[in-house]
């Protein structure tokens, strides 16, 4: 049924929960993982003009490349046999995140509900619900950062074009 799972990380300890749902579904049906990270330029955009942005972006990259690297780790760890595609990414996390899901040919998008603490929660949040609402391809949440077995249910969701 699936042959390509897109799996976006923030690089959180916490969306290892829908890492490892991904891991699974990939090894039962046979799949590609394909890890991808997003670098939000935008979101520093604000910084003042002597801040040297080629820094920023490589060590915004870096981070991205670690990100996705541990997905393979991952991988690895489970003891499954499952191949596994790394990608960083530029751009609106949302819009890449659906864009490079149809460009590669993916079947279906596992993400968490909820990545970092704080305000990064709350983003990770957002991006969630908006590839949710804008991806043609089905989106299984994973609710990530629960308190107790009640809450780490997964949210099956499908987005409709």
């Amino acid at each position: 049924m699936y042959d390509r799972v897109l799996v976006p990380t923030d690089g959180s300890q916490a969306v290892e929960r829908a890492i490892d749902h991904a891991i699974e579904l990939a090894d039962a049906h046979d799949a590609v993982l394909r890890a991808v990270y997003v670098v939000n330029a935008a979101s520093y955009g604000g910084l003042p003009m002597e801040t040297a942005w080629d820094g920023i972006g490589n060590a915004l990259r870096d981070e991205g490349q670690g990100a996705v690297d541990r997905v393979a780790e991952l991988v690895e760890e489970s003891g499954v046999d499952v191949d596994v595609e790394t990608v960083v990414l530029e751009g609106s996390p949302s819009r890449s995140i659906v864009d490079h899901a149809r460009s590669s040919d993916c079947d279906l998008i596992v993400m968490g509900t909820h990545g970092r603490g704080g305000i990064n929660r709350l983003l990770l949040g957002s991006v969630a619900e908006r590839v949710v609402r804008s991806s043609p391809i089905p989106v299984m949440t994973v609710r990530v950062g629960a308190t107790s077995p009640d809450e780490s249910a997964i949210e099956p969701a499908v987005g409709v074009e």
